[in-house]
């Protein structure tokens, strides 16, 4: 007898099934039993009597017959509220010990740390599955935007010789009798490629040795990168990721509405195009509205972030705002800087609920342009030696974005950390287990 899903057999009241899964609760009534079993497409009731015990969380064969729950039984909560499975058999596959915490409420109310500690038995819990169905929504509608705008997907390698983009936030790893470091980022590798493919894009991980504890950073990260030629100006650049976001809003919203509702989340509002602001008026605005003068300064504040995403919202209706013209000898080399005003460069960073989503903008693509801004970064040539033996032959001009996965699960379902929204975050005191309870044993 094949094996049937939870999800396949309310139209199958009066046959016989056999379904696969785990005990998601047990209710115990003396001589009557109710197994809840869940799979992969649902949870369905099981009744059934004289029963062997079985706990939470076991993985256990169950055959019998698909019955009509009696009208006022009917929990319209579920699919399968309408139906339930008359138990002939049980067969317990692998049991499972005692649970340390119950998972059968809604929420788990657990703290961060215990929630990832378990991480093997959290994210069997539906509100926590739904984190990275909508992550996996997230990544694949970003892959399908720009596959239906011919872009060519690639992997880029995570090991990298030398630190092109400067900074020492790095991590240093022996390569056999060599030194090399984790990728910050696979910008230089797309760049070459648009000399190659013309349009590329890639689902990577980064990695960031960020000395910092907080709410917003990982230090290893999905970056959904592209990157693209024959722009016509760094405004390209924000039309195609505008596409892409909106294309990932639609996508979310039409396939993971019950995930949302877990969290009692909405979609980010936008207006009819995205609202753009250069880096000094935004501080101008700022400084309207809350009397803080930030206007000398080369970036925005995680506070400033929030204002001006605050007054986009109020002001544009849109939850989302582009800050474009970023202090170019704040960005890495390839920037390219504005003709008008080359203190400042066509970079830009994509705002979203009080938070940098993206970054991006417009690259240089001229051999002795970048040859000179190599120089005047204090960098060594050799070191982006295969980057600029592409523009030595030849690259369009090109841009492109990278958006933080993490970052747009994180604040799409209004999370209160970010390592919520990774399976299995690491950063400066974890690598799957507590690196300091680790230390002490």
């Amino acid at each position: 007898m094949e094996r049937n899903l939870v999800g396949d057999v309310v139209d199958k009241i009066g046959g016989k099934v056999r379904l696969k899964g785990w005990v998601d609760t047990v209710r115990d009534h003396g001589k009557i039993t109710f197994v809840d079993l869940r799979d992969r497409t649902g949870i369905i009731q099981c009744v059934g009597a004289n029963l062997e015990r079985v706990s939470p969380e076991s993985v256990v064969e169950v055959i019998g017959m698909v019955a009509a729950r009696p009208e006022k039984l009917i929990n319209p909560k579920i699919k399968t509220g309408s139906v339930e499975i008359q138990i002939e058999s049980l067969k317990i596959i692998s049991p499972a010990a005692e649970l340390p915490f119950d998972m059968g409420t809604d929420d788990l109310n657990l703290d961060l740390p215990t929630l990832l500690d378990y991480r093997a038995l959290t994210l069997r819990h539906p509100k926590q599955q739904a984190i990275f169905k909508v992550q996996a929504v997230i990544i694949n509608a970003f892959r399908q935007a720009l596959l239906k705008k011919d872009f060519v997907e690639f992997q880029a390698p995570s090991i990298i010789s030398s630190v092109p983009e400067g900074g020492a936030e790095v991590f240093k790893v022996k390569y056999f009798d060599h030194e090399a470091y984790l990728s910050q980022s696979p910008q230089l590798y797309k760049s070459l490629l648009v000399g190659v493919f013309e349009r590329v894009f890639s689902v990577n991980q980064i990695f960031r040795a960020e000395p910092s504890v907080t709410t917003r950073h990982l230090t290893e990260a999905t970056s959904l990168d592209a990157e693209f030629g024959f722009i016509d100006s760094w405004k390209d650049v924000l039309e195609m990721e505008e596409y892409v976001v909106r294309h990932i809003f639609s996508e979310v919203g039409k396939e993971c509405k019950n995930e949302l509702a877990l969290f009692g989340a909405t979609l980010p509002t936008l207006s009819d195009k995205i609202p753009v602001l250069k880096l000094r008026q935004a501080q101008e605005i700022i400084f309207e509205r809350t009397g803080r003068d930030i206007r000398a300064e080369k970036d925005l504040a995680p506070e400033d972030e929030r204002e001006i995403c605050k007054w986009s919202s109020e002001e544009k209706g849109s939850d989302l705002v582009f800050i474009s013209h970023f202090v170019t000898k704040k960005k890495p080399f390839y920037v390219y800087a504005d003709p008008e005003d080359p203190t400042y460069g066509f970079s830009v960073d994509l705002l979203g609920r009080g938070v940098e989503w993206s970054s991006g903008g417009q690259r240089l693509n001229d051999y002795e342009e970048i040859i000179e801004h190599i120089h005047d970064w204090g960098l060594k040539e050799k070191d982006v030696e295969l980057y600029l033996q592409s523009f030595k032959y030849g690259v369009p001009p090109l841009g492109g974005f990278a958006l933080g996965a993490e970052r747009v699960t994180m604040h799409m379902l209004g999370l209160k950390n970010i390592r919520e929204a990774s399976l299995f975050p690491r950063d400066m005191e974890r690598i799957d287990t507590r690196l300091s309870e680790t230390t002490q044993k």
